[in-house]
C-alpha cells in the first residue's frame, strides 16, 4: 500500500516536471533552436523505455498508473538535447556582443540541468520502485533493461555535476561572464548599471557572490589609484619626522595633502560610494554594499593619507607646527561629514579608528604648543639682541606669527579645538582663556625686550634698540586684530616709550657734540675782535673727532622703518647741523686761507652723512620690506631661525 502511494506521489512530481519541459521547450523554439542528436546511449534510453512500455502492457504490469509514467520518463531524452543546444550556444558566442541574450541562455542552461537532474532522480526512482514491485514477472529481461536504463539515467544525473565541475561548460560560460563584468565596470554608466545588476545577479545564483566582490573591488580601485596617481602621492609615504625634525620642510606637502585628501573623499571615494550602492541596491547584497565599499577605499590608499598625517604629528613641537596642524584639522573638519556618511558600518571599522586617532593627535598637538608658546618665547631671553640695535627676529616673528593665529580662519578653529580638547579632559571652555594667553605671550615678549636693552654695553644702542622697537610694536600692530586685542591705550603707551627712549638717545650720542663747539674764550680781547686760532682749530678738531667716531660707531646701527629712519635723522639735524652751520660761519672765515685739517666738514657734508645714516644693509633682515613680509603664510627665512621650538634660537 505504502509503495503504491509512493508511485502516486511520483506522478504528481512527474506531472509538474512535464510542465516544466513543455515551458521549456516552448522558451527554446521560439528561439528556434536547432537541436542535435544526443546518441546512441539516448537513443538506447528511449528504445528501452518504450520497450518496457509494451512489455508491462503485455504482461499487464501496474495498468494505467504505469502507463502514465513512462511517458514523462522518456522526456529526460528530450531536455538532454536541449541542453547540448544550449552549451554549443554558450562556447560559441561572445558574451560582449550580446550580454543579456547570453545571459539568458545561461540561465535556460542551468534551469535545463536542474530539470534533467529532478526528472532523472524522479525516474530513477520509479524504476527502482517498480522493479521491486514486478521482480516476480519476467523477471530476467526486465532486471536487464531496468539496470541499463538506471545507468544511463545516472549518467544523465550527474550532467550538471559535471557541467558545474572546474573546466565545464557551465562553468566555462561562468568565467566568461565574469570577465565581461570586469569590462562593463571599469566604466560603468548609469544605462549600464541594470545590465551590471543583472550579471551579479546570475553569477550570485551559481554561488560566485565573493568573486563578484574581489573583480569589483579590483577594477574600482584601480580607477581610483590611476586617477590619484595623476597627483604625483609619492610623498604620502615618503616622507619621514621624528621628534627633532622641523615641519618646515614639509610645508608644501601638508598643503598638498589637504587638497589632496578633499579630491580623493569628496570626489573619487563619494563617487564608488554611491556606485555601490546603486549597483549592490537589492536586498540579497545590500549587505555587501559597504564591505565592498571599505575595500575600495583601503585598496585605493586611505590609509596612506592617514599614515602622512600621522607622520605630521610626530614632528618637531614648534610655533609653524601649529599653525599646519590647524590647517590639517581644518581639513578633516571639512571633510567630517563626508567621512561620517562614506565610512559608516563595521567594515569601515578601521579607518573610523585610524582617522579618530589622527583627529586626537592633532588636536593634542595643537593644544600642547599653544598652551607652550609663552614659556617658549620666554626661553628665548638668554639669547644675544642684535648688534645693530634693530628688531630681533623673534620680535617680528611672533607679532606676525600672533597676527597670523587672530586671524578668522585660523582663530575659529584654534577655538575649536581647545574646546573639543577641554570637553574630552571635562574641563569647561572660556574663550577668554585663549584671548588671556595672547595677551601673556605679548607681555613675555615685552619683558624680552628689557631684557636685551640691558645686554648692551653702549647705553645709546641700548636706547637706540628700544626705540627701534617700540616704535615697531605701536606701528606694525595698529589696524590689526593683534593690536586690537591689546587696545589702544597699549598701543599709545608704546608710542610715549619710544619718544621716551628717542630723547634719551638724542642725549646720550648726538646731543652731547654742540657742547664741544663752545664759543668761551675764542675771542682774545674783551669786545675786540681777534680770535684765538689754536683754540679754536682745538675745538673743530674736538668736533670733528667725536663726529667722526660717534657717526663710525652707529653707521652699523640699523633703524627698521624708513618713517622712523627719517624721523631720527631730522631730530640728529636739528641737533648738530644749526650748531655747526653758524659755528662755521662766524668763526671759519678768520682761518678760511688756512689748509687745515682740523676743517673736515661743511654743514652740507654733514647733513648728506647723517641722512645715510640707519639705512638697511644689503643681505641683512630687518629692513622695512622685510619687517612686514610675513602676510599669509610665515616666511621660511624667519621661520628657519626663529620657530618657538623648545630649542632658543638666535636673536
Amino acid at each position: 500500500m505504502q509503495d503504491i502511494e509512493k508511485i502516486k506521489a511520483a506522478r504528481e512530481i512527474l506531472k509538474c516536471s512535464i510542465e516544466k519541459s513543455r515551458e521549456l521547450g516552448i522558451q527554446i523554439n521560439n528561439r528556434c533552436w536547432r537541436l542535435e542528436s544526443s546518441g546512441q546511449r539516448l537513443d538506447f534510453l528511449a528504445t528501452a523505455l518504450r520497450n518496457l512500455a509494451c512489455k508491462c502492457t503485455l504482461y499487464k504490469m501496474s495498468g494505467h498508473d504505469f502507463d502514465r509514467a513512462i511517458g514523462p520518463a522518456a522526456s529526460v531524452v528530450k531536455i538532454f538535447d536541449v541542453i547540448c543546444g544550449l552549451e554549443n550556444s554558450l562556447s560559441t558566442d561572445d558574451p560582449s556582443d550580446d550580454i543579456l541574450s547570453y545571459l539568458t541562455t545561461l540561465k535556460w542552461m542551468e534551469e535545463a540541468l536542474g530539470l534533467l537532474t529532478d526528472n532523472c532522480k524522479l525516474v530513477v526512482s520509479w524504476l527502482e520502485t517498480s522493479s521491486c514491485i514486478n521482480s516476480s514477472v519476467a523477471e530476467s529481461w526486465y532486471v536487464v533493461n531496468v539496470n541499463k536504463c538506471l545507468s544511463i539515467l545516472g549518467e544523465l544525473q550527474a550532467t550538471e555535476e559535471r557541467f558545474r565541475a572546474k573546466g565545464g561548460p557551465l562553468m566555462s560560460a561562468l568565467d566568461k561572464v565574469e570577465i565581461e563584468l570586469g569590462s562593463m565596470v571599469t566604466d560603468i554608466a548609469p544605462d549600464d548599471i541594470q545590465i551590471v545588476q543583472a550579471i551579479i545577479d546570475r553569477l550570485a545564483a551559481n554561488h560566485r557572490l565573493d568573486k563578484i566582490m574581489y573583480i569589483y573591488v579590483e577594477v574600482r580601485s584601480s580607477n581610483v589609484r590611476k586617477a590619484l596617481e595623476a597627483l604625483d602621492l609619492d610623498y604620502l609615504d615618503e616622507i619621514s619626522l621624528t621628534e627633532f625634525d622641523s615641519v618646515l620642510r614639509v610645508v608644501p606637502q601638508i598643503d598638498q595633502w589637504a587638497k589632496h585628501l578633499e579630491f580623493a573623499v569628496k570626489y573619487l571615494l563619494d563617487m564608488e560610494h554611491r556606485l555601490c550602492i546603486e549597483v549592490f541596491q537589492k536586498a540579497a547584497f545590500k549587505d555587501k554594499c559597504i564591505d565592498c565599499f571599505a575595500k575600495i577605499a583601503v585598496q585605493s590608499g586611505i590609509h596612506s593619507f592617514i599614515k602622512f598625517g600621522n607622520t605630521i604629528t610626530k614632528g618637531k613641537k614648534e610655533a609653524i607646527k601649529m599653525l599646519k596642524l590647524l590647517d590639517m584639522f581644518a581639513a578633516l573638519n571639512k571633510l567630517r561629514s563626508d567621512f561620517n556618511r562614506l565610512f559608516s558600518g563595521r567594515a569601515c571599522g578601521e579607518i573610523q579608528t585610524q582617522t579618530r586617532d589622527l583627529i586626537k593627535k592633532v588636536v593634542n598637538g595643537i593644544c600642547e604648543i599653544f598652551w607652550e608658546l609663552s614659556l617658549q618665547v620666554e626661553l628665548q631671553r638668554p639669547t644675544s639682541p642684535p648688534m645693530d640695535g634693530n628688531v630681533p627676529r623673534l620680535v617680528n616673528f611672533v607679532i606676525e606669527y600672533c597676527n597670523q593665529l587672530l586671524e578668522d580662519e585660523y582663530w575659529s578653529t584654534l577655538i575649536q579645538v581647545v574646546e573639543i580638547h577641554q570637553g574630552w579632559n571635562q574641563e569647561s571652555f572660556e574663550k577668554g582663556l585663549l584671548l588671556n594667553e595672547m595677551r601673556n605671550i605679548i607681555r613675555v615678549l615685552e619683558l624680552n625686550l628689557e631684557a636685551w636693552a640691558k645686554a648692551y654695553e653702549d647705553a645709546s644702542l641700548s636706547y637706540l634698540f628700544l626705540m627701534n622697537n617700540h616704535w615697531y610694536l605701536c606701528k606694525y600692530m595698529r589696524g590689526t586684530k593683534l593690536g586690537e586685542l591689546m587696545g589702544h591705550e597699549w598701543i599709545r603707551g608704546h608710542e610715549e616709550y619710544m619718544e621716551y627712549y628717542e630723547t634719551l638717545y638724542l642725549k646720550e650720542s648726538w646731543g652731547k657734540l654742540p657742547a664741544l663747539l663752545n664759543e668761551e674764550g675764542l675771542v682774545l680781547f674783551p669786545g675786540g675782535r681777534a680770535i684765538d686760532r689754536q683754540l679754536l682749530k682745538k675745538r673743530l678738531k674736538e668736533f670733528t673727532e667725536a663726529f667722526d667716531d660717534m657717526y663710525k660707531r652707529q653707521s652699523n646701527w640699523e633703524l627698521c622703518d624708513k618713517g622712523l629712519r627719517w624721523r631720527v635723522s631730522q631730530l640728529v639735524l636739528h641737533v648738530i647741523v644749526p650748531s655747526y652751520s653758524s659755528y662755521h660761519k662766524k668763526y671759519i672765515p678768520s682761518i678760511e686761507f688756512e689748509v687745515d685739517q682740523h676743517i673736515k666738514h661743511t654743514a652740507e657734508t654733514l647733513e648728506n652723512m647723517i641722512t645715510c645714516l640707519f639705512e638697511p644693509k644689503v643681505g641683512k633682515y630687518g629692513n622695512a620690506t622685510k619687517c612686514t613680509e610675513l602676510s599669509g603664510k610665515l616666511d621660511n627665512s624667519i621661520v628657519a631661525n626663529n620657530h618657538l621650538s623648545s630649542t632658543p634660537a638666535a636673536a
